[in-house]
């Protein structure tokens, strides 16, 4: 198959809608609300494991300024970027074949993605324990200074901790969509680790055999928050192994959950395998939010999802041990570091 066959027949496939759900009613704390929302919360995860949510409380304003910052820093000559790159916490600038998962059970190409992104990650208090000890992914986010950006780093810290915050009151729907309590997975937020994808795809009409802005995956952690992106590029694998583009409501956030979930979940919930195509003719930015547990808890399979006929599938573990284990195989540059006693340590 030629290259544009090949880039063709990807983009030529079908556009339908995500389930979309109204989560304003729920935000307010009205337990009754939630509980209402849960029942049709627990369908989605059950099934496609991607939605849309609405009334979310994220303003068009702060996306748009987001938006903004995102393509005033990408339009930065490449070297001024790789200043801040990416470093053994895992914060940080990676330009574009920087990553691929390796060992991945959704596509068997190793060719590396196209996109390049700064990762922004969780900064913890000065006086944390694991920051003290210098633990991997405890360390500082490195930020271009004020006269190369202004702003930047605020408009960033703002939308990221807006996003982390609609996660942290959207954990009691997702405990009543399991029947857990509704309080249940509040102690695993505490401290809760949260990471920011600021991306860029740049355009490319003729694809390459496995190339793509990001390969078929599904994210690591708890659950992700995406703004429609500027350009197409989503496509969404549904459960009958079919890729089709998500047909976005406008002023929604789409909202999937990750790999983390879905083992602690056993397989309950769903961690929808998504990848994203190279634009056509413009720059494609893109705004994913991972909002996840706390590193340190140990999570072992929820009691709502197991019994004598369906025992646990995963070992207990916690998010650092899972989320070690993926960056060991997703990331090319992580290659670059060995753990030792929990310190990364460049080879």
């Amino acid at each position: 198959m030629t290259e544009k066959d090949i880039g063709s027949s990807l983009r030529e496939v079908e556009k339908r809608s995500l389930p979309t759900i109204d989560v304003g009613p729920a935000l307010t704390g009205d337990i009754q609300a939630i509980q209402e929302l849960s029942e049709e919360w627990r369908e989605v995860w059950q099934t496609l494991g991607f939605m849309c949510i609405i009334n979310h409380g994220i303003s068009d304003n702060l996306i748009s300024d987001m938006e903004k910052a995102a393509k005033q820093f990408h339009d930065l000559p490449h070297e001024v970027k790789m200043k801040i790159s990416i470093n053994s916490h895992m914060k940080g600038y990676t330009p574009a074949h920087a990553s691929v998962a390796t060992k991945s059970k959704f596509h068997k190409n190793r060719k590396l993605d196209t996109v390049e992104c700064l990762i922004v990650a969780t900064d913890y208090a000065q006086d944390n324990p694991n920051v003290i000890s210098e633990k991997q992914f405890y360390g500082e986010m490195p930020w271009l200074s004020e006269d190369i950006i202004p702003g930047f780093r605020s408009v960033c810290e703002k939308y990221m901790n807006e996003v982390t915050e609609l996660g942290k009151k959207l954990l009691p729907v997702w405990a009543l969509s399991l029947d857990l309590k509704h309080d249940y997975f509040e102690p695993f937020f505490e401290d809760n680790y949260t990471y920011f994808r600021v991306a860029k795809y740049p355009p490319k009409q003729n694809l390459e055999e496995g190339e793509m802005g990001v390969n078929a995956h599904a994210d690591t952690g708890f659950m992700t928050f995406l703004p429609p992106a500027n350009e197409e590029g989503l496509q969404v694998l549904d459960t009958d192994g079919k890729w089709f583009w998500p047909d976005l409501p406008k002023n929604a956030l789409i909202l999937n959950a990750g790999q983390f979930l879905e083992r602690w979940a056993n397989d309950r919930f769903r961690a929808t395998p998504h990848r994203v195509l190279p634009p056509i003719s413009s720059d494609r930015y893109s705004l994913a939010c991972f909002v996840n547990p706390n590193f340190d808890a140990k999570c072992e399979c929820l009691p709502t999802c197991t019994d004598h006929s369906n025992p646990p599938k995963y070992e207990a573990q916690s998010y650092l041990e899972f989320f070690s284990w993926y960056m060991t195989n997703a990331f090319t540059h992580y290659g670059k570091f060995e753990v030792v006693n929990g310190k990364a340590i460049e080879k």
